[in-house]
């Protein structure tokens, strides 16, 4: 017998979202580790709130909702709120029942705010490192280094000289002006960004465009391929190589470690401060560089140089996901501390996903 097609709305309904979400679907171990540690920064986030005044929005339910909008590559925090409106699997995530009402987009910025002046994020990663130790994900002795270019929000437009003197008529249409760079000699030295006056004028290497970015670095532990140490720095032409000494001190205070990475790695001044901070060298030679490779027979002779080498490369994993789904292509945020916040947040989440996926093999 065919069904009417007949549309009633239900003035009651007695199935919760935890009812509706499968029993195996991916976000529930992502859910559960994301307890476990916000449960572990109740104190810190305590610490951000004044104990009198009108209650806010829970800190757990707003990073929870941070995490949905990396892990669905959600552009901006309007979609987030729509998306939370009628999606009944984000509201099982974040932790809203069916009648509770939405936050306005404001009202989640505005809290937000809070975390991003409070290291939450660090935090965060940390406690996530925690948990991935206690189950024996981690190795310390092995890790690979690498950096990427993170396209800053703002626009070439924005390029202007330091001294700001208007030495052009006013444009017809303000809101988006024609501007001629032809015959101008621009430079970080002489030239600042009005939208983000932090980012810095960078090219990937020779023929490539120069655009305005910040360097994102990761320090990447080898048995799983899980990000330990992460840094953003301005995009200078010796980031790479501050970084990577500053991440591997920090990571293996007491040495005894190999760390990989690509040619770019390979000067003379990188290896000796790598070594000097209690770390082998295991990068790949550049032997086109003017004076020889900084990296001779006494280490590409063992078999753990080839082994470093090959497995460098999955550090592009981490990149591509960033990139892809982490929205870390190019940042909606301005200035280096908050952009930094937010690569240090969407690696946590790609170090959940990952830990996810490790622990379902081990099954």
């Amino acid at each position: 017998m065919r069904g009417e097609d007949i549309h009633q709305d239900d003035l009651y309904s007695y199935v919760s979202p935890e009812q509706r979400v499968p029993a195996d679907h991916p976000l529930r171990p992502i859910r559960q580790m994301a307890n476990t540690i916000l449960g572990r920064l109740s104190e810190k986030l305590d610490a951000l709130y004044s104990s009198v005044g009108r209650p806010s929005i829970p800190p757990e339910k707003l990073l929870r909702a941070l995490l949905l909008q990396v892990l669905y590559t959600l552009r901006s925090e309007r979609l987030l709120m729509e998306e939370l409106d009628y999606n009944l699997l984000f509201r099982w995530f974040v932790g809203l029942n069916m009648d509770d009402p939405v936050w306005d987009a404001t009202v989640y910025c505005k809290n937000r705010e809070r975390l991003l002046e409070g290291e939450v994020a660090q935090a965060f990663f940390q406690e996530v490192l925690k948990l991935a130790r206690e189950h024996d994900l981690l190795s310390d002795e092995h890790f690979t280094v690498d950096g990427t270019l993170i396209e800053a929000w703002a626009s070439l437009k924005s390029f202007k000289k330091k001294e700001g003197e208007q030495t052009t008529p006013p444009p017809a249409d303000p809101g988006n002006p024609s501007v001629d760079f032809h015959g101008e000699q621009r430079s970080n030295e002489t030239h600042q960004s009005t939208t983000d006056p932090q980012a810095r004028l960078y090219r990937k290497g020779p023929g490539k465009e120069a655009k305005l970015n910040y360097m994102g670095h990761v320090l990447m532990e080898n048995r799983n391929g899980l990000a330990v140490e992460t840094e953003l720095t301005q995009a200078t032409g010796t980031a790479e190589h501050e970084a990577a000494v500053a991440m591997v001190a920090a990571q293996a205070p007491g040495g005894g470690v190999t760390v990989g990475g690509d040619k770019h790695y390979d000067t003379r001044g990188c290896v000796a401060d790598l070594r000097d901070a209690g770390a082998t060298p295991h990068v790949a030679q550049n032997i086109n560089r003017r004076g020889g490779s900084a990296i001779d027979g006494r280490t590409t002779r063992h078999a753990g140089y080839d082994l470093s080498q090959r497995v460098r490369k999955r550090v592009e994993e981490i990149f591509g996901w960033l990139k892809t789904v982490g929205g870390m292509r190019k940042t909606r945020f301005r200035g280096k501390a908050r952009v930094g916040w937010m690569f240090t947040w969407a690696l946590a989440a790609y170090n959940l996903v990952r830990m996810r996926n490790l622990l379902q093999e081990a099954e």
